[in-house]
């Protein structure tokens, strides 16, 4: 990462750190104190607080818990409500807001330019490139994995779900990036083993 580009997305990080948000896409789930769980979709986050659409909004002061692709767990309290979710005030220690701004920072700088995945993992062909992909309400439909990387692949299929919607690819969670000629673009939920990858498709 260079260092004009931090500084231009992050300016002034160990100063701002409460305050600046980064716009973001990120896809996850939530517990309410209750312990129901929910899905969600973060759409500005800060090392300070995430403002999220969810499909229920909780109460001001409510604690909850969140899973997000990217970022891992957080803690903290809703503290506003927003159209179509809520806002909540992150609980945690200096080392914890430390990584959280250090992960935001790679986010905005990988939408600055323009790189819907990790292109660092290398690309190849699958060795079973036909398995499944599960929409979120359980329906399926068989697809061809074209080549694959350990954060995301080409899928040749001729389902269209929204760009940003969650999928499983096989066994593996993932999230529409982008739409091909032929089929989708996908970005897995959490970067992949290498030894398992495969397996993993079926």
């Amino acid at each position: 990462m260079s260092a004009l580009l931090q500084k231009s997305v992050f300016p002034r990080i160990t100063e701002r750190r409460r305050h600046q948000r980064v716009k973001v896409n990120l896809l996850g789930r939530f517990m309410l104190e209750n312990k129901t769980e929910y899905p969600c979709q973060v759409i500005n986050m800060s090392p300070g607080g995430v403002a999220m659409i969810a499909p229920i909004r909780g109460e001001i002061g409510e604690r909850i818990i969140a899973y997000i692709d990217h970022i891992g767990r957080i803690e903290g309290k809703i503290a506003r409500k927003i159209e179509g979710g809520f806002a909540i005030s992150v609980d945690a220690t200096a080392r914890k807001r430390d990584k959280l701004a250090s992960q935001l920072t790679w986010l905005a700088n990988r939408h600055i330019l323009s790189l819907p995945e990790d292109r660092r993992h290398e690309r190849r062909q699958p060795k079973n490139p036909i398995t499944k992909l599960i929409m979120e309400d359980g329906s399926e439909h068989i697809c061809r994995v074209m080549d694959l990387s350990l954060s995301g692949a080409a899928i040749k299929t001729k389902a269209r779900p929204a760009v940003g919607k969650s999928i499983n690819i096989g066994k593996i969670r993932a999230r529409i990036v982008r739409h091909l000629d032929d089929g989708l673009a996908v970005e897995f939920a959490s970067l992949q083993d290498s030894q398992a990858l495969d397996e993993n498709l079926k």
